[in-house]
């Protein structure tokens, strides 16, 4: 199983001061670089467009850190599809996998926030029609050199030639929330699919993992030959009581902001000590416990991928690197080791 980190490039205030947008950006082209140093297989951004996150433009910070990295796969996490111009997006990617030679990969969502509708002048009423009518013409441009295509969102193509061209076909996975109809969707059409698993249990997605093994049999695909990951929030620290510590300001602040927004309300130690244990979707604690927790979610859902998610609210800079180094030295050869790889 493949071992990555995910980060949104989060820039909340400190003490009341945001980090600056360049200075974060420069952060996460460190934390790149170690985590090919360290032997991870995979980064990936996400793209948001707000004041607390840096990454409004992932491709764009991926091609940087192609030109500093040798191995690592580069990947979104995810593009907002629904609110982007798929020929753009296609057209990012496969400059992204040309300069990294090979190892750009594409996550496409709806994304779960909201900001990016009004500002590219889509309307939310159409949240849906607008990622299907989308990833329908993202997969015509994997397929055709030239593309004859029409939608209600953008203007139609007619033998439109669109350039360049990857040198191998280009990895495009579906990110999924834990709705049926994406995941049987994302399987008629054989894609990978990465589950984000934000609160709750992973076990509770097991139903999912399982509907979309049937559906890919079901669709004429090998189950075996099409990946699934999964996306979770969490921290290493050298022992348990440190990364509770350390990570809970720093999450804790994240997950009120987005809470009182969202109407969930402000976080509580409660709740966080409940998603950090053994079944919960906080992947927290020492090296040993973090790798056991990942081998759990692995056996409950068969996984092929495993995302960290690190960096969340306030967490210091120094601490993202210290748990990615942990992650990549400590924990990946334990969850090998369980695993018989």
């Amino acid at each position: 199983m493949e071992l990555g980190v995910t980060t949104f490039a989060d820039s909340y205030p400190v003490n009341g001061v945001p980090t600056p947008h360049g200075v974060r950006l420069r952060q996460v082209l460190e934390e790149i670089e170690l985590a090919e140093q360290v032997g991870l297989d995979v980064y990936g951004i996400g793209e948001h467009h707000r004041a607390d996150f840096a990454a409004s433009a992932p491709a764009i910070v991926l091609a940087a850190a192609a030109g500093r990295t040798q191995k690592i796969r580069l990947t979104s996490a995810v593009t907002v599809l629904s609110s982007a111009d798929p020929v753009r997006v296609w057209q990012e990617f496969t400059t992204l996998d040309l300069l990294s030679q090979g190892r750009a990969e594409l996550m496409a969502g709806r994304g779960s926030f909201i900001e990016s509708f009004p500002l590219f002048g889509y309307d939310l009423e159409d949240y849906d029609d607008l990622f299907a009518e989308k990833l329908d013409l993202l997969l015509e441009l994997t397929r055709e050199e030239k593309v004859t295509w029409q939608g209600r969102f953008r203007p139609a193509l007619h033998e439109q030639g669109v350039f360049p061209r990857p040198e191998r076909p280009l990895p495009v996975w579906i990110a999924v929330g834990g709705t049926p109809q994406s995941i049987v969707r994302a399987a008629q059409d054989g894609l990978p699919v990465a589950l984000a698993i934000i609160g709750g249990q992973p076990a509770q997605f097991q139903p999912l993992a399982k509907l979309y093994r049937h559906a890919l049999k079901e669709s004429g695909h090998e189950p075996a030959e099409v990946p699934l990951a999964a996306h979770l929030h969490g921290y290493v620290a050298p022992t348990a009581e440190q990364a509770v510590e350390e990570y809970y300001p720093s999450y804790a602040q994240a997950m009120t902001v987005l809470g009182r927004e969202r109407g969930w309300g402000a976080m509580t130690r409660n709740q966080f000590n409940n998603l950090h244990g053994r079944g919960g979707s906080l992947v927290l604690g020492s090296p040993e416990q973090v790798a056991e927790k990942i081998v759990d979610v692995h056996r409950q859902l068969g996984l092929d991928r495993f995302m960290l998610h690190i960096s969340v609210g306030t967490l210091p800079h120094e601490q993202v690197l210290r748990s990615i180094e942990l992650l990549g030295t400590q924990v990946a050869p334990l969850v090998q080791a369980e695993l018989g790889r």
